[in-house]
């Protein structure tokens, strides 16, 4: 039996810039991906965690649809369609599931499965499909996964993931470090 991995979607899969362009013009400011040094992004923009939270939801589809892949996760992916079982486990709603399938089918980007479980509390998925390893790019999520569940986590490196790593998150740059890595530790 092939190992499965899990693979967060947005910010792993895709750039974690994505939705700066559009927070920036909705909000009136000019922030980069390294002013964005938290996750909670509605103190950053200077709005109410409610309209923050109302203008996700107005505009998270357009956006998931025109989200630009993560620089070589294609094709390290593309590597692995044979080599593993991937399972793409995200906090995106369930109701974003066809638009999602359509924006894998329209990148190329291989698939076994795909939960959308519309929470940031990926351990019960974790467990139910028996992943060997986790790719992710939000800091809790990251370490409450390697802790909870005994497997590597891949945390993609970004401004809003700082802090302390348990023992069985590694923090890599981009893909093909998280390759590298994974490949090393999930040897046959």
């Amino acid at each position: 039996m092939k190992k499965r991995l899990g693979i967060d979607i947005d910010g792993t899969v895709t750039c974690p810039s994505t939705f700066i362009p559009y927070l920036n013009e909705a909000f009136g400011k000019e922030l980069a991906l390294n002013d964005i040094t938290q996750y909670n992004l509605a103190p950053l923009y200077g709005v109410a965690e409610e309209e923050m939270d109302r203008w996700l939801e107005e505009n998270e589809a357009d956006i998931y649809e025109r989200a630009p892949l993560a620089r070589y996760a294609l094709e390290v992916i593309d590597s692995w369609k044979d080599k593993y079982e991937l399972y793409y486990i995200s906090a995106r709603g369930r109701h974003l599931y066809d638009l999602t399938e359509r924006w894998f089918r329209r990148h190329g980007v291989h698939y076994h499965h795909i939960d959308l479980i519309g929470s940031h509390d990926k351990i019960a998925a974790v467990r139910q499909y028996k992943l060997s390893a986790f790719f992710e790019d939000k800091y809790d999520n990251a370490c409450e996964i390697a802790e909870t569940c005994g497997i590597p986590v891949i945390l993609f490196d970004t401004p809003y993931n700082q802090g302390p790593l348990p023992e069985n998150v590694i923090r890599v740059n981009n893909w093909l470090e998280a390759k590298r890595e994974i490949e090393q530790r999930l040897r046959p």
